[in-house]
């Protein structure tokens, strides 16, 4: 009972010694009311969070003609859609946005700089969920993660905090990182896929010694398999994908199993698990697997509001092997919108309409295809900045007389071989100017800037903003390289990638439905920060511990 619950009842049990009231029972039934008041915060039964790994803002619109009612079309006509929703960090990468989407800060704050890092001190590469002290439950090495990495607090650790962990937190992802992130620190659970044994499986960071019963069901089921049987054809006749180019063109790669990226796809020739990862089939699966955890888990049915943190991943792999222009990415949104049709109508029938709470966004988009860009006679380029390293560490030998200064080019910034720089006692500032000399004379190079001392580089307030957002100094490089427009590094002439400032990489979708929200839109210019503290207004709970955002107000029908 809260303290003022207490000082209710205190008060009602004076009265009825007052008044002489002698029913017991009237009098108890009176207490327990005033104490279940007192103590119930209007919260909805169920927070989804949806995360769709490399949406482009765009794909709203682009294939709106063709989504269904009860998709799409139902968060946005029904619920409130943010039209102008961004990144404000670099690099724009799947860790760091699912990770500030649910701590409402930036890379700076919470630690997780990109999906893989530098450690300035050790020089020891990272991956970002990667934890060697905890045991893998469920099946291999796949298994040790944990979300150790990240330096700051989500929405759902302090949803737990606010009911002393009362409520339940769950994860769940294809990729480790998309389950891991959201779920917090203090999550009851994240689940992710294994993909040489086809298993969803956690870590003992979470205090489990095995998988819930309810997932080794699952898990027997061998779902995945079952959905590969299935070959991918599209949806609708292919000729009729008239939002994307020709499905035989020279901009895709192609399958192990498969000798032309063309439908229909024989996912069944898959002899590898985790090929389910870069098909429609992926999407479907989490869906699968959403809707049995809440069934297992009764998520939503105990006194206190649960939160469930879905991440799509299948798109970003789609998107990677055949690119934003591509009828198989036009394809994994049409068919996404039925399996968000599919899952909403479930959430209506296990935890009520307008019961609960569901926000769709993004970690990032993706760039289009360079080559196809070329070919519209748009400037474009794939370059491979990895391959800069050795030409730059050339260059440093012939002007300072010193071979292998710099150790990576990883996330578009330049890490320096510390020890050897301490070792020999060099001047880390005739390095940096000369890396920023051979660099700013490498064509697709817009400019560069000095991550320890950026005062005096030319660029945009707007980018040296998300330059400091994205700087953590213990894993971040010291130069970040700004390229031009539609450059990237990377995939050559096939697919696609992300991580860049660029609004095709950086302008995500943003929508709110259910219980609490307004209908509506807005045009106005908001940031993938804010998405966490309009949770905690929501939920009436702290916002996270290095939450920069703001609240979205007009989204929320709580005063």
């Amino acid at each position: 009972m809260t303290e003022t619950g207490s000082n209710r009842f205190i008060i009602i049990a004076m009265q009825c010694v007052n008044k002489r009231i002698t029913n017991f029972v009237f009098c108890i039934c009176i207490l327990c009311a005033v104490s279940s008041s007192a103590r119930n915060i209007e919260r909805p039964r169920l927070v989804v969070g949806i995360v769709v790994d490399q949406m482009r803002w765009d794909y709203l619109y682009r294939y709106y003609e063709r989504y269904g009612p009860g998709g799409f079309k139902r968060l946005m006509r029904e619920g409130f859609n943010y039209q102008n929703t961004y990144i404000n960090y670099l690099p724009s990468y799947t860790a760091p946005g699912h990770a500030s989407v649910y701590t409402g800060s930036v890379p700076a704050l919470h630690g997780i700089v990109a999906n893989n890092w530098i450690d300035r001190h050790t020089g020891k590469e990272w991956y970002c969920t990667e934890d060697t002290t905890v045991k893998s439950i469920g099946g291999g090495k796949a298994g040790l993660m944990s979300p150790r990495n990240m330096t700051a607090t989500t929405i759902t650790d302090e949803l737990r905090l606010a009911t002393q962990f009362k409520s339940r937190t769950i994860g769940i992802s294809l990729k480790d990182r998309g389950a891991i992130l959201p779920a917090g620190h203090s999550a009851t659970a994240a689940y992710w896929y294994e993909g040489g044994s086809g298993l969803f499986i956690t870590s003992s960071f979470y205090g489990r010694d095995s998988l819930p019963a309810w997932l080794q069901e699952f898990n027997e089921r061998n779902v995945g398999d079952s959905l590969m049987q299935s070959d991918w054809s599209t949806l609708y006749p292919v000729y009729s994908y008239e939002n994307s180019t020709a499905d035989n063109n020279s901009y895709e790669a192609v399958s192990s199993w498969e000798t032309e990226p063309v439908f229909p796809h024989k996912t069944s020739l898959a002899k590898d698990k985790g090929a389910i990862r870069s098909t429609v089939q992926g999407n479907t699966f989490i869906r699968m697997m959403a809707e049995a955890c809440i069934s297992g888990e009764k998520l939503g049915q105990g006194n206190y509001a649960d939160f469930l943190a879905l991440s799509f991943s299948s798109p970003d792999y789609i998107g990677h092997q055949y690119g934003p222009n591509s009828i198989e990415i036009e394809d994994t949104y049409l068919r996404l919108d039925r399996e968000l049709e599919a899952f909403l109508l479930f959430l209506d029938k296990e935890i009520g309409k307008g019961a609960y709470t569901v926000f769709l966004t993004a970690d990032h988009g993706g760039a289009h295809n360079a080559a196809f860009l070329q070919d519209q006679s748009i400037p474009a380029r794939s370059v491979k900045i990895s391959e800069w390293t050795n030409a730059i560490n050339s260059f440093l030998q012939r002007e300072l007389g010193y071979a292998g200064l710099v150790k990576s080019l990883m996330n578009y910034q330049v890490h320096l071989n510390e020890n050897a720089i301490a070792v020999n006692k060099l001047d880390r500032e005739d390095i940096k100017s000369a890396i920023k000399k051979y660099l700013r004379g490498q064509e697709g190079v817009t400019q560069v800037s000095d991550l320890e001392d950026p005062g005096n580089d030319r660029l945009p307030a707007a980018i040296s903003a998300m330059i400091d957002n994205g700087y953590y100094p213990k894993r971040s490089g010291v130069i970040q390289i700004i390229m031009d427009p539609a450059w990237y590094s990377g995939y050559g002439s096939k697919g696609t990638t992300h991580g860049s400032w660029n609004p095709y990489d950086t302008h995500i979708p943003l929508l709110w439905y259910g219980w609490g929200i307004r209908k509506g839109s807005s045009f106005r210019t908001v940031s993938i920060t804010d998405i966490a503290p309009t949770l905690a207004a929501l939920l009436h709970i702290q916002v996270p511990n290095a939450c920069v955002g703001s609240v979205l107000e007009e989204v929320l029908l709580l005063n």
